[in-house]
């Protein structure tokens, strides 16, 4: 079927849409709708895998030798790729808005809320102090 595939789609010189390309093989073979229904996906896939096609467009399948490489990509998936690319622009200008609320650098100390040298807050406290004592070189 792949092959009439190709051969409908050389004849007529333009690209189609997948349905169509299988009602053409349909009435060529003598196909019933139960016929297509078991047949379609298989045919699908199979133009799918065959180098020698091209989607280029939504459904819509051409010959890959009649498209240059860059056109020859789904358009559907195209647009995504462009809506993905605005979505990361937005995204960095966030992160640029919020590198600007938070400037560390341009606050002073006394703007931070932070505590210092409370040793309640410090669990090493007790090491700190016996170190200084000079304890901590008994086992040597």
């Amino acid at each position: 079927m792949v092959d009439l595939a190709y051969n409908l789609l050389k004849e007529k010189g333009d690209a189609m849409i997948y349905r169509e390309i299988m009602d053409e093989i349909a009435k060529i073979k003598g196909f019933t709708e139960e016929d297509i229904t078991r047949y379609i996906a298989q045919l699908y896939t199979e133009i799918n895998i065959d180098g020698r096609f091209v989607c280029v467009g939504r459904n819509l399948w051409g010959l890959r030798e009649w498209y240059p490489i860059e056109q020859a990509t789904d358009s559907a998936v195209a647009g995504n790729i462009k809506e993905d690319d605005l979505d990361d622009e937005l995204d960095s200008d966030l992160y640029e808005d919020e590198d600007e609320d938070y400037d560390l650098d341009a606050m002073d100390e006394d703007d931070l809320d932070l505590p210092l040298d409370d040793d309640e807050d410090n669990p090493f406290g007790e090491l700190d102090d016996e170190t200084e004592n000079g304890d901590d070189d008994e086992e040597l």
